[in-house]
């Protein structure tokens, strides 16, 4: 099953991206394949070199959790729109396009949207 993940909101203050990339990572645990696409400021996520207090979640850590063997790919004009570089993003995660989230969708078996 091909399920794709579709985060809107920012990495803290909301849980939506909390939740996206719990359910992501229960999926791969499943064998599924998954696709996580950040959106607007949930591509904050994806910023590397985050310092969270003990005892809250860490998004940074998440995202390269579901890169291990999922897919995260973050929209590259909102990256742009964040002042966000391709350097300063977590390994595993890559700029993306509204072409490659189209195909995405077409592929996917289910999509989900935070």
């Amino acid at each position: 099953m091909q399920t794709l993940i579709i985060i809107n909101d920012p990495p803290y203050g909301t849980e939506r991206l909390y939740n996206g990339l719990r359910l992501a990572h229960v999926l791969l645990k499943r064998e599924g394949e998954v696709t996580v696409f950040l959106m607007g400021d949930a591509v904050s996520g994806a910023k590397a070199g985050q310092k969270t207090p003990d005892g809250f979640y860490n998004a940074e850590r998440m995202i390269k959790r579901v890169t291990t063997k999922g897919r995260v790919l973050l929209c590259g004009t909102c990256m742009d729109a964040r002042g966000l570089t391709d350097e300063e993003v977590v390994k595993g995660a890559e700029r993306s396009t509204m072409d490659a989230l189209a195909e995405a969708t077409e592929q996917a078996d289910k999509v989900l949207v935070f």
